[in-house]
């Protein structure tokens, strides 16, 4: 199975910046897409970014221009740069990866982390 560990997550001002990080590990042959999504209180949880093998990127129109995903395959590792925060940005963050292993095709997901926008 694949482990993912994020960190970067907390408090910030309106206007201010975070990243976030997630690193997986484990028995990994090949990891396909790596991304990034968010769920507020009460919503269900979207795609914020993402990122496949040859580095095609694709994002949700609310943070097009703000976000940024990157990825580095040597440390199985996935970013997302979050620039000109907004409250609306409050919400628990997920990564999420599909990797090849001895268990074939997954789809694992982080624990999550909590980015709060406010003043």
């Amino acid at each position: 199975q694949v482990q993912l560990v994020e960190s970067g997550g907390g408090l910030v001002q309106p206007g201010g910046s975070l990243r976030l990080s997630c690193a997986a590990s484990g028995t990994i042959f090949s990891i396909d897409a790596m991304g990034w999504y968010r769920q507020a209180p009460g919503k269900q949880r979207d795609l914020v970014a993402r990122v496949i093998s040859d580095g095609d990127t694709n994002y949700a129109d609310s943070v097009k221009g703000r976000f940024t995903i990157s990825r580095d395959n040597a440390k199985n590792t996935v970013y997302l740069h979050m620039n000109t925060l907004k409250p609306e940005d409050t919400a628990v963050y997920y990564c999420n990866v599909g990797a090849e292993g001895p268990f074939g095709m997954g789809d694992f997901w982080g624990q999550g982390t909590q980015v709060t926008v406010s003043s």
